[in-house]
């Protein structure tokens, strides 16, 4: 067993041992044994990103093991620079998510954490996968305990958003197994994605195969306008899965595009780009007016998502290194600043058990030390320069006006549009009069909620200060697969 076995197993073992503890008495020990396995398997990763070879694009770390033979299904695992940050984040953020429901959750505790070291080592599984089967079980298994997490854990109506959640993500996937099942009788029978790499496919075939691997990214990532579960599931879900959901659930739709999309059917992607980019821009522009109008705290955060996300698209459908790369660096500025957000949220709401906009205001008075961690989070969201989310949206649209000015020009609009609404949110949420006799009532942030907000505030100003570690590793891997796809394009 190596080191990626380990990181999707370790999680996953933790997890099955805490739903043998089931009695309430024992929550206490559920939770130290969660916060032991979440650090355990975060410290397993670590030799991953310490043993990964720069400088090429080889898949690394590889585990190859027959599964079903009689299919020449194999246990499959592999990482290049596009999918090792992803390992990294999906562990990190499982560690923040334990501490984050530390006290919150009271009720069958046990399945709480277990459902999140499970989720994690199932996300782990998508981003190592090199096996179609492989890949498309750990990728619908993902939505088993994300859906628990919203029913059982969830606000008032959690069942209607538990069933939105996973139809919508269900149904788009049912194209991409019919997808991966032509791929695999046009193969030879083989269900090895980087050999799909090279299938000589026709025009027709490879629009129709991306179309039906379009209707499974398109809804995880989410893109306009199979976006609306998003918002209604943000609202629903418990903190700690709405943080999840953000950091790392809507990458694996985007990851998607950049492992079978790009990779195997490069001429149907560059063909239907322009689509790509459309709904991309839409995405940026229009949902992030759509954030503007807003009262729902997290329906707000739920819809600048939406937006951030709508850059990934459009940085790896502008085909050239700075987009791809700087879509890659978006996906994991969002993952840490997404969570931080909700997770401030989450702070207010478990003290005053409201997330609406107007139902706060001065909170800086009676939470000093909290608004500085909401006020750089919010920075971030913004894209200020010196915090994660200003290095990915510059790339992006810098790569936008290299392939057209006026699309970058369109594209760059969305960091006025996200400052608007993030500094309007904070506005009246941290300043002004304090209206409501339960803001004067606040405790600041205790020694845990300190904690989970300081190691988010570190990963966010260190990738805003110092992103190089980060675009060192995927360069090899990104140069290689425009090279692929523009090769493809020649012949």
């Amino acid at each position: 067993m190596g080191w990626l076995s380990l990181a999707i197993w370790t999680p996953i073992l933790f997890g099955a041992v805490l739903l043998a503890l089931g009695r309430e008495s024992q929550a206490p020990l559920v939770r130290w044994l969660a916060l032991v396995g979440s650090v355990i398997s975060f410290l397993v990763t670590l030799p991953i990103y310490g043993g990964f070879k720069l400088g090429t694009a080889e898949m690394q770390f590889v585990e190859k093991a027959p599964w079903i033979e009689r299919f020449n299904v194999n246990y499959h695992l592999g990482v290049d620079g596009i999918s090792l940050w992803f390992v990294l984040l999906t562990a990190f953020i499982t560690i923040i998510v334990v501490i984050a429901g530390w006290e919150v959750i009271q009720r069958k505790v046990n399945q709480y954490m277990a459902a999140f070291l499970i989720l994690s080592g199932l996300m782990i599984g998508v981003f190592a996968a090199l096996d179609g089967v492989l890949f498309y079980v750990f990728f619908e298994a993902t939505l088993i305990p994300m859906y628990l997490i919203i029913g059982i854990w969830g606000g008032p109506n959690k069942i209607y958003a538990a069933f939105k959640f996973f139809l919508y993500t269900l149904l788009g996937s049912l194209l991409m197994l019919v997808a991966f099942i032509y791929l695999y009788t046009r193969s030879g029978g083989s269900f090895d994605i980087l050999a799909w790499h090279s299938l000589p496919l026709s025009g027709t075939a490879q629009t129709l195969l991306f179309f039906a691997m379009l209707a499974a990214f398109a809804v995880k990532v989410p893109m306009w306008p199979v976006h609306t579960w998003l918002p209604d599931v943000h609202v629903e879900a418990p903190t700690g899965g709405s943080a999840v959901l953000a950091a790392i659930m809507l990458k694996l739709g985007a990851y998607g595009f950049l492992r079978f999309s790009m990779p195997i059917l490069p001429d149907a992607s560059r063909e239907w780009a322009w689509l790509m980019i459309a709904l991309s821009l839409i995405a940026v522009v229009y949902v992030g007016l759509v954030a503007l109008v807003q009262q729902d705290m997290k329906k707000l955060v739920a819809y600048s998502s939406v937006a951030h996300m709508g850059f990934v698209t459009l940085g790896f459908f502008v085909f050239n290194d700075l987009g791809v790369s700087g879509g890659i660096v978006q996906m994991i500025a969002h993952g840490f600043v997404s969570s931080a957000m909700f997770l401030c949220i989450g702070v207010l709401y478990d003290r005053v058990h409201s997330r609406e906009i107007a139902s706060y205001g001065g909170v800086v008075n009676t939470m000093p030390r909290f608004t500085v961690f909401a006020l750089l989070f919010a920075m971030a969201n913004c894209g200020l320069p010196g915090t994660a989310g200003f290095v990915g949206e510059w790339m992006v649209i810098l790569a936008t006006v290299k392939a057209n000015f006026w699309l970058g020009l369109l594209a760059a609009t969305a960091l006025i549009s996200g400052a608007s609404y993030t500094l309007w949110m904070f506005k009246r949420v941290y300043f002004g009069p304090m209206v409501n006799d339960d803001v004067r009532q606040l405790s600041d942030i205790n020694g845990r909620e300190f904690l989970m907000l300081a190691l988010l505030a570190v990963a966010v100003l260190w990738m805003g200060l110092y992103p190089k570690p980060f675009t060192d590793v995927m360069d090899a891997s990104v140069a290689s697969l425009l090279q692929h796809v523009a090769a493809s394009k020649l012949n």
